[in-house]
């Protein structure tokens, strides 16, 4: 794909088509373009430069020589259509064309190599980049849960994708003519790309495009505000002082061995770069031990600091110098997504002490990270630092970090909002937890952890319940995946018939733990990939052929601090021991599946009845209408479920119609 958008094209053949004309039709249809321009954008932007990145590739549509106007229906610009409930004007040559050149735009951002001249279109590379904002940040105005939800999905599917559901809901254009403009613009494979923004719609089209439609998805209308101040007041003082610290820094270069250390120049330079006193140990954020119990927002910026080293300056001094300007010796570890700057303003301190023979300091850095400050207390090896991501947390995905690990245990600091705490094997769903002992700064007993290699015979896991203080007294259950913060389970229950879809659920009940025990054995794959949840959604209960017995099929979603997300939809027929594992039989990656915004999923697998004999079986969710089979074996039925005698090597592919009239295919 181009660094830019080429000029315009001879869309078809016709009457030239002029700037003025363009010019009209961009200046009449502005907001809904700039709107399309945003959602196709990449959310890794960030809302700020998203907002002018969307104006910025609406107002360039005009670049480049007239050109002869296409005629209806060609080239990817559909023909009026009667019944269609949008402006005849939306469908102008004019417009049309303008409109092709802005998605064009607006899917090569993401190609343009990170180090672009403002990442603007390499004609105008050299051009002021437009619009220019300076010292403010520019947001649209935020909507609510389902709007942001949305915009979470929206992040785990390709450019092409959002394209595509702008053009179907916000432009109302066909399927056919919305597949014809995206093949202009380039995409590849743009058939696939309406297909998949019809399953990010699932079938509710009218709510999506409400939704869409919101403040949330509208860069025309911005709430402002400041940037960095402080960063702002100091720049012009960091600069004059970077530049005579460069000078010394040089004139010590030319008298200074090889070997010289000097740490006060290092120390110079850290605060140079760190301004407003971001890197003060007298600075840091201390938050009072009651405040948990008297705010609204329970998660981490409501912890209180707690250990026993939480005066010692030079401690606190060590641990933040690190963080701005780790040493080459130092360990470094984040989870993905996560960045490892120093701090832009002074963090708050969460945990400083000794354990294990190790000092440990946990920060939090303004709602978005948190950082923990590891060194050994003999000084023999050097320190180690760690970051993950943290924004977003609740009461459950921030109830516990990591304060010390080993290859077999792990010890927590637990939220000041933990009432209770336990441990138990979900390998054992039976077997009762077991209390755990904390310490008065909440900190636990050792608590094992799950084997990285080998078998996997346990599946240690904390169950804890939080206080009645916060009106929220439930249990909820978290295991140890590599991460700072432990993963918070879940279970959502199959639907009875006709029942409406649940809601997740706490994976605390009798039901929840025998899912999980046939299913935890699968987090092994999910080790160390920033996983905040993970919900195992049992969407199907199948009657097996030849037997009185039945199987479930459990879509098992993970969802990342960052977004995007994994799914393992797994197969878990009737076994001997109640923590047999289940089989994968689909394994996506940065999907919308079995989310709020992927609701329907179809799966198939091979299976042998006890009598010996190889079945095809598939199943769907509940808004499954008819299943189908094509390839080597044939087969369809009425329903959720399917079971078909095939060989054992049968090639096959499972297709659903649902019960709104769309389809949906297999995750396999």
């Amino acid at each position: 794909m181009p660094l830019h958008p080429p000029p315009l094209r001879p869309l078809g053949p016709g009457a030239r088509l002029g700037v003025k004309e363009a010019e009209a039709a961009l200046v009449e249809h502005y907001p809904r373009l700039v709107r399309l321009a945003y959602l196709t954008l990449p959310p890794s932007l960030g809302r700020h430069r998203r907002v002018l990145a969307a104006h910025t590739a609406v107002q360039r549509a005009l670049h480049g020589r007239a050109r002869p106007a296409p005629g209806p229906g060609t080239e990817g610009i559909p023909a009026p259509r009667s019944g269609g409930g949008t402006n005849d004007s939306t469908r102008t040559p004019a417009y049309a064309a303008v409109r092709l050149r802005v998605v064009r735009s607006a899917l090569a951002y993401g190609h343009r190599p990170r180090w672009w001249p403002g990442r603007v279109p390499a004609p105008a590379a050299l051009l002021p980049s437009m619009p220019v904002v300076r010292g403010l940040r520019l947001f649209p105005r935020a909507g609510g849960m389902d709007e942001f939800a949305l915009d979470r999905a929206l992040a785990d599917v390709r450019a092409p994708v959002r394209a595509a559901l702008g053009l179907r809901l916000l432009e109302s254009l066909s399927p056919e003519a919305a597949q014809a403009l995206l093949a202009d613009a380039g995409v590849r494979d743009p058939g696939d790309a309406v297909r998949a923004a019809a399953r990010v719609a699932g079938s509710d089209h009218e709510r999506v495009r409400r939704m869409l439609g919101s403040g949330e998805f509208d860069p025309c209308t911005v709430q402002t505000r400041p940037g960095d101040l402080l960063r702002r007041r100091h720049r012009v003082r960091a600069g004059a002082a970077t530049l005579a610290l460069l000078t010394v820094a040089g004139g010590l270069a030319l008298t200074a061995g090889p070997d010289s250390d000097d740490v006060a120049s290092r120390a110079a330079a850290r605060s140079v770069a760190v301004p407003g006193g971001a890197l003060d140990p007298t600075a840091l954020v201390r938050t009072s031990a009651e405040q948990w119990a008297d705010t609204s927002r329970v998660d981490f910026s409501a912890w209180p600091s707690r250990g026993g080293r939480l005066d010692d300056r030079e401690l606190l001094r060590r641990a933040l110098d690190t963080w701005a300007a780790p040493r080459p010796d130092v360990t470094v570890t984040r989870t993905p997504g996560t960045a490892v700057v120093a701090p832009a303003q002074p963090p708050q301190l969460l945990f400083a002490g000794d354990l294990d023979g190790r000092a440990v300091v946990l920060f939090h850095d303004g709602g978005v990270r948190v950082v923990r400050y590891t060194e050994t207390l003999s000084g023999r090896s050097a320190p180690a630092l760690d970051f993950a991501r943290a924004d977003g947390a609740d009461v459950t995905t921030a109830a516990a970090l990591a304060v010390s690990r080993t290859a077999a245990s792990a010890r927590y600091l637990l939220a000041p909002w933990v009432a209770e705490s336990a441990t138990r094997d979900l390998l054992a769903p039976d077997s009762p937890a077991r209390p755990l002992d904390v310490d008065g700064d909440g900190v636990t007993a050792a608590v094992p952890r799950p084997a990285e290699g080998g078998g996997c015979g346990s599946w240690p896991a904390m169950q804890l319940r939080s206080s009645e203080k916060i009106v929220e007294k439930h249990a909820f259950l978290v295991t140890d995946l590599g991460d700072l913060a432990p993963v918070h389970l879940t279970q959502t229950p199959a639907p009875g018939s006709g029942a409406p879809a649940r809601q997740p659920r706490e994976a605390t009940g009798a039901d929840a733990l025998v899912g999980w025990a046939r299913t935890a054995c699968s987090l092994r794959d999910l080790r160390r990939s920033g996983v905040r949840a993970v919900n195992n959604w049992h969407f199907a209960v199948q009657p097996l052929p030849g037997t009185r017995a039945t199987a479930d099929w459990v879509c098992t979603r993970a969802d990342t601090w960052r977004g995007p997300g994994r799914v393992l939809v797994q197969f878990v027929p009737p076994a001997a021991s109640p923590s047999a594992r289940a089989e994968v039989v689909a394994d996506r990656r940065n999907s919308a599946l079995c989310s709020r915004f992927g609701q329907h999923v179809v799966a198939g697998t091979h299976w042998r009845s006890p009598a010996g004999a190889w079945y095809v079986l598939a199943a769907g969710s509940r808004a499954v209408k008819r299943l189908e089979l094509e390839g080597s074996v044939r087969g369809s039925t009425a329903g959720t479920t399917l079971a078909v005698r095939a060989p054992q090597d049968a090639v096959f592919r499972v297709t659903a119609a649902l019960h709104d009239g769309g389809t949906a295919p297999s995750a396999r």
